[in-house]
């Protein structure tokens, strides 16, 4: 593909591309589950979701359809826990860097904010069992497979070990997985859910499989708890959004989910290539790792290197990028650049690791 010199280079929000969205098989299910369930749609339903979907959520991951709550998102799930299982001082663990929006969902509710530093297997355990000793926390989230932003996965050792301490010292962990699915090379890796089920909420959605769209969340979590969410969901809004779930669920009734799956597979695991092989070739001196999967890669600059202003400069060298700062609870991501390849074309991806290394070369302190 060839890029105008003018063009900006988005390294910024992790979309899906548009090639990806199966447009004309949502507007046949539309059409279709609109003509049959239309009465039941768009009318009040039940505050959990509408029945069939939830049904099939449960099915496939093998628990009942009363642990299963479908939500406007799985976003709107951290503030439903936040409110529900954190009170004002309390305790919240996560890794460190984190998903930027759930370390802003946990300090909204006044919580402590306590990052546990992330290394390329997952979160350094030493360092969890030291923080244990002096705070149990209430909860711990963690997004264990290609996780936004550093595309990290946790190993299946480390999974065990956190499952053991979890019940060891009695806290829940949040596990949350929306990029899970999106595996492109290597063997899947145990849920934590599957580790231990009664110690896990695991939440994921429909926005990378299917469409971010449709704004489709779904929530399983340890029976005890669910009532709690049932009612949350109730009196927060009634119901979710009907329409939209009933057209998901069309789609996964007519078994095409896994083979989007798959072909979003095909579509992505290039452009990770790409983009490995393009910081392998481009950037010498910064670190990172190496995904399976997902659509994150992060990089963290070396010392000498002055991340503000590459971060403040980066549209004169034709690329837009985040700021790595978010992703850390105590802001201290200067130097962290997180890099989504989903929505850029492999040629996309060659020129704007280019110009991020020009970009780089140009803020030595």
């Amino acid at each position: 593909m060839n890029i105008e010199a003018g063009e900006l280079i988005f390294f910024t929000r992790g979309n899906p591309a548009e090639e990806a969205l199966p447009l004309l098989e949502i507007i046949d299910c539309a059409n279709a589950v609109f003509q049959n369930e239309g009465k039941v749609l768009f009318q009040y339903g039940h505050y959990s979701g509408y029945t069939p979907l939830r049904e099939w959520i449960a099915e496939r991951f093998n628990v009942k359809i009363d642990q299963v709550l479908i939500g406007n998102s799985s976003m709107e799930f951290l503030t439903f826990i936040g409110a529900l299982m954190v009170n004002k001082g309390d305790t919240v663990y996560l890794e460190y860097p984190s998903y930027d929006r759930a370390i802003t969902a946990m300090k909204r509710i006044g919580a402590n904010v306590v990052g546990i530093p992330l290394e390329l297997d997952g979160v350094n355990i030493e360092r969890l069992k030291k923080e244990l000793k002096s705070s149990v926390p209430r909860l711990f989230y963690i997004i264990p497979d290609f996780q936004n932003p550093s595309g990290v996965t946790t190993s299946l050792e480390k999974r065990k070990e956190i499952a053991h301490l979890a019940q060891q010292y009695g806290f829940l962990v949040i596990e949350d997985g929306p990029y899970r699915y999106l595996r492109y090379r290597g063997e899947d890796i145990p849920t934590l859910k599957e580790l231990i089920p009664d110690k896990v909420i695991h939440i994921s959605s429909f926005s990378k499989i299917l469409s971010p769209g449709l704004r489709i969340g779904f929530l399983m979590g340890p029976a005890d708890l669910m009532p709690k969410f049932h009612k949350w969901s109730e009196d927060t809004y009634i119901h979710p959004a009907l329409p939209t779930e009933g057209i998901a669920y069309e789609y996964c009734r007519r078994g095409l989910l896994d083979p989007n799956i798959e072909r979003l597979k095909t579509l992505y695991r290039p452009r990770m290539e790409a983009m490995l092989e393009a910081l392998d070739r481009n950037l010498k001196g910064a670190e990172w790792g190496k995904p399976d999967g997902g659509f994150f890669i992060s990089i963290t600059l070396p010392h000498n290197i002055d991340g503000k202003a590459v971060r403040e400069n980066a549209k004169n060298f034709g690329i837009v990028l985040t700021d790595g700062r978010g992703f850390f609870p105590d802001w201290s991501g200067e130097n962290f650049v997180r890099l989504p390849f989903c929505a850029l074309t492999p040629g996309e991806i060659e020129e704007g690791i280019k110009r991020l290394t020009k970009a780089i070369e140009c803020h030595k302190k």
